[in-house]
């Protein structure tokens, strides 16, 4: 499993433009591969560590706990990070179960 986690805020319009681009690059992955992704929405409101950590960055894209990227995302760079991701975890998964 792949965890893309959105940090933004309420009321965000660029936090509202990636939101928009993760549910396309998702949307546009097989269904199988798709299932594989848990999308994780944070507010820098409601969380006083990721309001210190990103505030002047948000909105913050983060996959399997690690910055990809911040204020604008590219749904190109996104598609490829993810199926990277996936594949990596096929690979885990693979030797885990040998």
């Amino acid at each position: 499993m792949t965890t893309l986690t959105l940090i933004g805020k309420p009321d965000c319009h660029l936090c509202d433009v990636a939101s928009d681009v993760i549910d396309a690059v998702v949307a546009e992955l097989p269904d199988a591969a798709a299932e594989q992704i848990e999308i994780v929405e944070a507010s820098i409101q409601d969380d006083p560590a990721l309001y210190e950590l990103w505030w002047e960055k948000i909105p913050v894209v983060l996959i399997d706990g690690e910055l990809h990227a911040h204020w604008r995302v590219a749904p190109d760079r996104l598609r490829e990070a993810l199926e990277k991701s996936l594949r990596a975890d096929a690979l885990t998964g693979t030797k885990e179960s040998l």
